[in-house]
């Protein structure tokens, strides 16, 4: 039997069904929490599926192919039919095909098998939200096994419910999220589960239904590589930036682009949103709705390096999500000194604390009044830039999460060993 120790480095085993960071924040917490704990001294794994994560060449990357039915060079179907004579692959493509999201289920059932014959490898398995059967199994049959959960997907569900306008489209809403039944049952059943927030921490706890002291609050870190305050000169005039281009109701980029709107018929303004929205999707009917073509761009797909210099173009950041479970976007733009606008919605006013101007979510007309003032107030833009630049070096570090999260290892390492 393994005995844990409070100082030896661990054998430490990441899993995520998809892990490429232009996927989501998911993508973005691998990476980095992966090489902050090896920098530590700990040895790390990162086992996923496709699209793959891009990672430090000290964490070591196993892939665990699936049908990939999102890959846009061939999506909805697999790659090579001769795939589907396995029956895993045949319950995915069925999935899909009938619109469900099959790869958290599909993904734990494949890691389950590769673990259970490299289960001396690790000391620890860390699931990041998929939170299937196979990693409940894993937990309770295999070895010591806790998740990252970033925030309530209940919520999601909840939100596009509510957006969606036929029956139709209520039906696909239902049909997407089947999986919720599974990570809900599977989350209750770990002994620990990581979380990025306090807010995010109450809110899984009463929609799944699981007591608030299997709860570990570690605040997720930045990458000051990326995101630091570039000096290109004095900020441009009347410039918003908002690093969101979902046509996901939760991201409220709908609420801001009607603010956009408004702001523009007392004074000029220019909205820069890094990513491109689905073609004939909710928000490229929107921009030609309300006429606004002109002065909103979509950068696209940009590289890391490229961030810093689209913030110190900017006048000020926007974050106008409807609920966020940690709010990376805000701290990007607290760690590149751009004045912030947030809303209230989810765990963003504890991430943001008194380094932004925070409104109420779903509120174009708040977010009008907000961009309107700080346009106007440089003073306001001054104080704003210099409180979030502080708060980001003080509370957000990638290397104090990960020590943090090895705390939550070796606690669970060591009540794993004494049931055994």
């Amino acid at each position: 039997m393994k005995k844990s120790s409070s100082s030896r480095p661990l054998k430490i085993c990441l899993l995520t069904y998809r892990g490429n960071p232009t996927c989501g924040g998911q993508g973005v917490y691998i990476k980095h929490l992966s090489k902050a704990l090896v920098d530590i001294g700990h040895n790390v794994d990162v086992i996923s599926g496709p699209p793959y994560p891009h990672l430090d060449p000290k964490v070591r990357l196993h892939k665990l192919p699936n049908l990939d039915m999102y890959n846009p060079h061939h999506l909805f179907r697999p790659e090579r039919v001769r795939d589907l004579i396995y029956p895993i692959n045949m319950y995915e493509f069925l999935n899909v095909c009938t619109g469900s999201f099959p790869e958290p289920f599909t993904f734990g059932e494949r890691v389950y098998r590769y673990l259970q014959k490299r289960r001396m490898h690790y000391d620890i398995v860390h699931d990041n939200q998929s939170l299937s059967y196979g990693v409940g199994r894993l937990a309770r049959k295999v070895i010591p096994t806790i998740a990252t959960i970033h925030h309530p997907i209940t919520v999601d569900k909840q939100e596009e419910f509510k957006a969606a306008k036929t029956i139709y489209q209520k039906f696909r809403v239902f049909r997407w999220y089947t999986f919720i039944k599974m990570q809900i049952r599977v989350a209750r059943q770990l002994s620990h589960i990581v979380t990025v927030s306090k807010f995010t921490k109450k809110d899984i706890a009463k929609e799944f239904s699981i007591d608030e002291n299997k709860f570990h609050v570690v605040h997720n870190g930045i990458n000051n590589e990326y995101f630091y305050p570039a000096q290109n000169g004095s900020r441009p005039e009347n410039s918003i930036i908002v690093t969101n281009s979902a046509d996901m109701p939760l991201k409220g980029l709908s609420y801001l682009l009607e603010a956009v709107s408004e702001v523009r018929k007392k004074q000029s303004v220019k909205l820069t949103v890094i990513g491109e929205p689905k073609k004939n999707g909710i928000i490229t009917k929107l921009v030609a709705r309300l006429g606004i073509g002109d002065i909103v761009h979509f950068t696209g797909r940009i590289q890391n390096e490229e961030f810093a210099d689209y913030y110190a173009k900017s006048t000020i950041a926007v974050v106008p999500s409807v609920y966020e479970g940690f709010g990376i976007p805000a701290v990007e733009a607290m760690a590149c000194g751009v004045p912030l606008i947030t809303t209230s919605g989810g765990a963003l006013p504890e991430v943001v604390g008194d380094a932004a101007m925070i409104v109420p979510p779903a509120d174009a007309a708040a977010l009008t009044k907000a961009i309107a003032f700080l346009f106007n107030n440089s003073d306001q833009r001054k104080k704003y830039s210099q409180a979030g630049l502080e708060r980001v070096n003080s509370v957000f570090s990638w290397p104090k999460a990960a020590q943090e999260v090895v705390d939550v290892y070796r606690e669970a390492i060591d009540g794993h060993c004494r049931f055994s």
